[in-house]
């Protein structure tokens, strides 16, 4: 249904962190809304061994062409020296939702005179 609407995937370690970078990308239109997932469990391989952490998720929706400014913002406003921020196609979904993604974030990226 639509190639051009992403939903974005980014892990914090603090509820003020992931709020901090949800209202920052909110408030530049780089996203259309951001859902805090708390008590996220991660295992993950750092610096050549096992780690561990207790995390939140922030889940987006916002548009592909918009994905270089989010990646930007994020590194900005965020503690990890490698932020996880990764992002999925969004292949279909309620029309309604999908326009409405549309109508709330920037038309085009930063900078793009095109």
């Amino acid at each position: 249904m639509s190639e051009s609407h992403v939903v974005i995937f980014v892990t914090v370690e603090s509820e003020e962190q992931a709020r901090r970078i949800s209202d920052a990308l909110l408030r530049k239109k780089l996203i259309a809304c951001a859902n805090i997932v708390k008590n996220v469990e991660s295992f993950f391989w750092w610096r050549g061994k096992v780690d561990h952490s207790e995390e939140l998720m922030l889940i987006m929706k916002s548009r592909e062409e918009l994905l270089g400014e989010i990646v930007r913002l994020v590194k900005e406003n965020h503690s990890y020296e490698v932020p996880e921020v990764i992002a999925l196609p969004i292949i279909g979904g309620n029309p309604d939702y999908l326009r409405w993604i549309d109508e709330s974030v920037e038309k085009k990226p930063k900078g793009d005179v095109s």
